[in-house]
């Protein structure tokens, strides 16, 4: 293999930094010394070759599982495309007609770009298994053959300088160019120069550099990145140096943080299309990039060496990492991604989930990691096998999860054994910038969704995600000791969308793609967000029901073994019924989970009822729920059936049948001013949640009002108010709309926590009723402090903060 040369190498062999940045001119290569043009030859050349290594992998063994059955099975594919090929115009597969009637940007148009797209994607599975080794078609010259036919053919047909663009953007600059490029580098011995030719002047006809002139609109976060990607690969074909030196600098305005719209928040916030979190989907698509990336021009003339560089760099663990759980990715930062689960007439029948988003995020960490600090390569490394031994429901070593190059770097991993796996790190973590909250204790890990002006209810477009409509209503994920594949196994398609777990929810119907699409939907609140000490959390939303009358308070108070969960001022005028879901849990295909209700077993099968002054709750191997004060609890177990073309135009249509247990608080048809009070405790044995119904005192509800909503846990110094209006709670008064959160600890120290969730606080004075000797630590917003019996705080213009907690230690008397 040609050896890389290093930028500070390459300009000084040419003495010109120029030839960094762009070829000779036509007729100027006299001008150049035979070594300079050699350099810059086997610059491109090296950059191709590395590309082909990071699609194809390296070093792994094709006789070797799981690469053996991945690679057959790459060869099975390709032999049918190869076999149903069948090149006609307008079309290349008969399924996949790209010649539209009436071409423009509406939604039927889109679906005939879709297939452009996707006819490259199967041209690029098919010179994959002629270069791969062990896929039975390997080097075989009529599969080489059909791929430069098809590259011809829609290169003749569509995908070409002289075509206009119809549908969807992202197929033509994005989809199939990346696809196309892909191709080219795989086959680059093979690939003529009309062909090498013909393939960039579509893409600089489709993508060409005005494209990254201004980092704005489509230009953004992860599509830049994908954008780069084409222009460096598009320069890497041909040789034009201009073009891989623009995509590295293009790459820069994804960097820095930003405060609002597409980006990545300094508090861990990732956020694509405006309204939507998406460190799961669209930011897993960025990490992927950027790893590529940083690998593809790293020890080349166009190394990217900006600083802010390690403004993501430190995003692998101030974002990425909170919302993975042994192995899987959080699906309530993965927009429509969580509807897509078995696509229509895919074959190997791997259904997309939280494990397999999970899974290759991780595995571009780990390649990040080759262009990062040796410190943070090393503690990546640690992280990734952590993650993947602890994945119990979706082993990677099967290698249904992953391509054959990031499972070869994955399985490499595996088997260092200098490599310790890390454990999770306990703690909470509020992210203002998405409405989104992760807690992490010994017994459990749990998050939960909120939606405000800032942040949509949900995302559907492209005909997907169609009935998400709530999935930002306070829905609370939480994974105990056997939870990891409970949002992974047919749980979209079969959960009733109208009962998410923690939701306060209107049973008025709701149309497919409610309230428009990409993020359009976004209730007018600004509150949702809270205050923590990194351990425990105080979080509220003021809940306005989509397309709904429907409006609440909630609050959570994460603490250590539990979730604490208030509701108050629930009022609704839709003509239906209000319901809070105190859990939804998915028991599989076949589960038998018992329900014991204050004791006693309920029916095993199918089964609804309501019991009155109800304590307590268990499903065994799930969690335990404690009712403080008694309650009224209707209680559902059946088993439910649908499929996910129901909720993605995409989806197979193949029935998915799942049985679930279902706890509601029913507040009746148009309550006014309900409530509720609930404590889940995920993980807990039966006897455990009967002891603590049995402990009154355990628990003090402070306050339970649309006003305020506070609780105070003399056992662990916790003492937790969400202030939805000025007022005094307890021993704490705040003067402003604020969450506060007091943790007194047994050092005779204690911890306030004030944050802003509505961004609307100009001033506050916060007092807390409660003999205090000095103040050890302060925030900068921190104007005014005074001790003594009573501790009092002034802030300044918490506003601006964006959210983010503010934290001032004091020593207690």
């Amino acid at each position: 293999m040609t050896t890389f040369w290093s930028r500070r190498g390459a300009l000084a062999a040419s003495g010109a930094g120029a030839l960094a940045l762009a070829l000779p001119v036509p007729g100027a290569a006299a001008a150049q010394s035979a070594p300079v043009v050699a350099a810059l030859t086997d610059e491109f050349s090296a950059l191709r070759a590395k590309w082909r290594g990071l699609l194809l992998g390296q070093g792994f063994s094709p006789a070797a599982e799981p690469f053996k059955a991945k690679l057959a099975a790459l060869g099975t594919t390709a032999r049918g495309h190869l076999a149903a090929m069948s090149p006609t115009e307008g079309s290349l597969w008969p399924e996949h007609v790209y010649a539209d009637p009436d071409p423009d940007k509406d939604t039927e148009s889109y679906t005939y770009s879709a297939q452009i797209q996707s006819s490259y994607g199967k041209l690029k599975t098919m010179a994959e298994a002629y270069a791969q080794p062990g896929t039975g078609l390997t080097g075989d010259p009529a599969l080489l053959s059909a791929v430069l036919t098809g590259i011809d053919h829609l290169g003749a047909e569509v995908y070409n300088e002289s075509q206009t663009p119809y549908g969807n953007w992202y197929n033509w600059q994005i989809g199939a160019p990346q696809s196309l490029l892909d191709i080219c580098v795989i086959l680059d011995d093979h690939l003529s120069d009309e062909r090498r030719a013909a393939a960039v002047r579509a893409v600089d006809h489709f993508v060409p550099d005005a494209g990254v002139a201004h980092y704005t609109g489509t230009s953004t976060g992860a599509n830049r990145i994908d954008l780069c990607r084409v222009l460096a690969l598009r320069g890497a074909l041909d040789g034009t140096a201009a073009k891989v030196a623009l995509a590295r600098d293009a790459i820069s305005p994804v960097f820095p943080y930003v405060t609002s719209g597409d980006g990545l928040y300094a508090d861990g916030s990732l956020v694509q299309h405006t309204w939507v979190p998406y460190t799961g989907s669209y930011g897993a698509v960025l990490i992927d990039g950027l790893s590529k990336l940083f690998a593809l021009l790293g020890d080349s003339a166009w190394a990217i060496t900006d600083p802010q560089r390690q403004i993501f760099l430190d995003a692998v663990e101030h974002a990425y990492a909170p919302f993975l759980h042994d192995g899987l990715m959080m699906d309530g930062v993965s927009g429509r991604a969580i509807s897509r689960g078995l696509v229509a007439g895919d074959l190997s029948k791997v259904q997309q989930n939280d494990h397999l988003r999970g899974h290759a995020v991780i595995a571009s960490i780990l390649l990040l990691g080759q262009g990062a600090s040796a410190g943070e390569n090393t503690r990546w490394r640690a992280m990734a096998k952590g993650w993947f031994t602890r994945d119990r429901y979706s082993d990677v070593a099967t290698g249904r999860t992953l391509g054959v190059a990031p499972l070869s770097r994955v399985m490499a991993l595996l088997a260092d054994s200098s490599v310790r796996p890390a454990p999770e790190e306990n703690g909470h973590r509020v992210f203002p910038g998405m409405d989104r909250a992760v807690h992490r204790t010994r017994d459990f890990t749990a998050s939960v969704s909120m939606a405000s002006r800032r942040i949509t209810y949900y995302e559907n477009g492209n005909g997907e995600n169609l009935r998400a409509w709530h999935t930002g209503s306070g829905m609370l994920y939480w994974w105990g000791p056997e939870g990891e594949g409970q949002y992974s196994d047919g749980y979209w398609p079969t959960v009733d969308p109208y009962r998410l777990p923690g939701t306060t929810v209107s049973a008025k119907p709701l149309a497919d793609g409610e309230g428009g699409i990409w993020g359009a939907a976004r209730p007018d609140v600004v509150w949702a967000g809270g205050a923590t000490d990194g351990t425990c959390a105080a979080l509220g939303q003021h809940l306005k029901g989509l397309s709904s009358t429907l409006e609440a308070k909630k609050s959570w108070f994460f603490l250590g073994d539990c979730v604490v969960c208030l509701g108050a001022g629930i009022t609704g005028a839709d003509g239906g019924r209000v319901e809070t879901v105190v859990d939804n849990r998915s028991l599989g295909a076949d589960g038998t989970a018992v329900l014991t209700v204050d004791g006693r077993p309920q029916p095993g099968g199918s089964w609804s009822g309501t019991r009155n002054r109800v304590r307590w709750a268990h499903l065994a191997g799930h969690a335990g729920y404690v009712f403080p004060g008694g309650t009224t609890l209707m209680g559902l177990r059946e088993e439910r059936t649908g499929t996910w073309k129901a909720i993605n135009g995409g989806g197979s249509a193949d029935p998915v049948t799942r049985r679930y247990v279902t706890l509601l608080a029913d507040h009746g048809e148009d309550p006014t001013d309900a409530g509720y009070a609930y404590i889940v405790m995920p993980g807990a044995s039966r006897a455990r949640t009967a002891a603590r119904a049995a402990a009154p005192r355990w628990l003090e509800t402070l306050a339970n009002s649309g006003a305020q909503q506070g609780v105070r846990v003399p056992s662990s110094g916790f003492t937790g108010v969400n202030f939805f209006e000025a007022g005094t709670v307890g021993r704490v008064t705040a003067d402003a709309p604020v969450s506060v959160q007091i943790r007194e600890k047994r050092d005779g120290t204690a911890v306030v926590c004030v944050a802003d969730p509505g961004r609307t606080v100009k001033g506050l004075t916060l007092t807390w009723r409660r003999p205090v000797q000095s103040v050890l630590t302060r925030p900068g917003t921190l104007i005014e402090a005074s001790t003594g019996s009573t501790l009092s705080l002034r802030f300044g213009d918490l506003s601006t903060t964006g959210g983010v907690t503010q934290t001032v230690r004091v020593r207690t008397a």
